[in-house]
C-alpha cells in the first residue's frame, strides 16, 4: 500500500522552530537521495498516523514536493508513542531497495493443543525487492507446527521478486515442551530440612549442657 502525505517545505530550522512545528500538529522530515538537494519538510501528524496504521513503506508526497519516497527511518519519543522525525529517500518504483517487513503469524499450532507454549522469536525480516513491490507483511502458517517444532525464515513464502536478506536459519516461531513442575512433596521436604537439623542441634546442646 502507498499512502499519500501532503508536505510543506520548511525554511526555518533549529530546535525552536521544530518545537513550534510539532505544537502545530506537524512532524518534521528530510527528503534526500538521487543526488538531489535535501528537502526539509513538514508533514501533518494525521498523515503520519495513517502510514503507521497501514504499515506503509512507500509514500507518495503531494503538496510542495511531488515525489515517491521510501520511509528509511523514524525517530520516536522516549516512550515510543509519538514520531519526532522522518527520514525519506527518493525512489522510483522499479529500483531495488532493502527494507524490513513485519511477520504475521496465523493459525493454531497442534503443539499448543498438546500442552506446549508457542513463542515468536522475531517479528520482522529484511528483504530486497523493487520499491513498487514491497509486501505489507509476510505470513507464517503454524497450523502444522508440532510440539518441539519450529519455523525458520527460510520457510517464509516470499512473493515473486522478493529476496530474503535475513539468514534463512533464523528461528521465527517455535513450540516449547511444557516445563515439568517439581513435586510438592519434595519441595516440602527441602523446606523442612533446615528446621529438622536446627532442632537436632538444639537437643545436642541441651544434653551437653
Amino acid at each position: 500500500m502507498t499512502d499519500e502525505m501532503k508536505v510543506q517545505k520548511r525554511d526555518k530550522l533549529g530546535s525552536a522552530a521544530t518545537r513550534r512545528l510539532r505544537r502545530s500538529g506537524h512532524v518534521p522530515a528530510v527528503l534526500y537521495g538521487h543526488n538531489e538537494p535535501n528537502e526539509h519538510l513538514a508533514i501533518p501528524e494525521t498523515d503520519v498516523r495513517a502510514v503507521l496504521r497501514h504499515h506503509s513503506k512507500m509514500v507518495k508526497l503531494a503538496g510542495d514536493v511531488k515525489q515517491t519516497a521510501l520511509i528509511s527511518d523514524m525517530q520516536w519519543d522516549p516512550l515510543g508513542i509519538e514520531v519526532l522525525h522522518l527520514d525519506l529517500t527518493r525512489v522510483n518504483l522499479k529500483e531495488s531497495v532493502e527494507v524490513t517487513v513485519p511477520i504475521h503469524v496465523h493459525g493454531e499450532a497442534p503443539g499448543v493443543r498438546d500442552g506446549g507454549v508457542m513463542l515468536e522469536n522475531v517479528h520482522e525480516v529484511d528483504v530486497r525487492c523493487s520499491a513498487g513491490s514491497i509486501p505489507e507483511q509476510l505470513e507464517v502458517d503454524v497450523n502444522e507446527l508440532q510440539l518441539g517444532g519450529q519455523l525458520i525464515a527460510g520457510d517464509l513464502q516470499l512473493p515473486g521478486g522478493v529476496e530474503l536478506l535475513t539468514p534463512a536459519e533464523t528461528v521465527i516461531v517455535h513450540v516449547e515442551e511444557p516445563r515439568q513442575a517439581e513435586p510438592e512433596g519434595l519441595e516440602a521436604v527441602a523446606e523442612g530440612e533446615p528446621e529438622v537439623i536446627a532442632r537436632e542441634d538444639e537437643e545436642k546442646e541441651e544434653e551437653q549442657g
